[in-house]
């Protein structure tokens, strides 16, 4: 693999549950509504399985994820092509945390950080009011 290792660990304060947060993050759905950049290749099930393998396109670059942990407060992904390592997604009530590590060409805090601010502005725009 070409490029550099990187390594990025963000965490964010949002208004909303960990039920939606997890929602949002689980289900592609939802991943397609706020996700700010790549196509989905792959048929994507209703919701994330331990096993289950996709592919997403960030224009001449393809990111092959396969989810290896799945739980009530977690998700790890292991990633191969465009970047060789993983990403792993943690939060609870008000909070979000993403850690991606891995050698690629990719900018990757960047791309991370967009991506939380993405997933900030669409827990706040679906959440219930009370």
């Amino acid at each position: 693999m070409f490029g550099k290792f990187q390594q990025s660990q963000l965490r964010i304060e949002v208004e909303a549950s960990a039920s939606l947060i997890r929602d949002s993050l689980m289900r592609p759905a939802n991943l397609k509504k706020w996700l700010p950049s790549g196509n989905f290749v792959t048929t994507m099930p209703e919701e994330l399985q331990p096993g289950f393998e996709f592919i997403r396109s960030l224009g001449l670059i393809s990111i092959h994820h396969k989810v290896d942990v799945v739980n009530s407060s977690s998700l790890r992904l292991l990633l191969s092509q465009g970047i060789d390592g993983f990403h792993e997604w943690y939060w609870g009530e008000g909070w979000v945390q993403s850690r991606l590590e891995g050698v690629t060409v990719l900018p990757l805090s960047l791309g991370q950080t967009l991506s939380l601010l993405s997933l900030r502005q669409f827990l706040t725009s679906e959440k219930k009011p009370n």
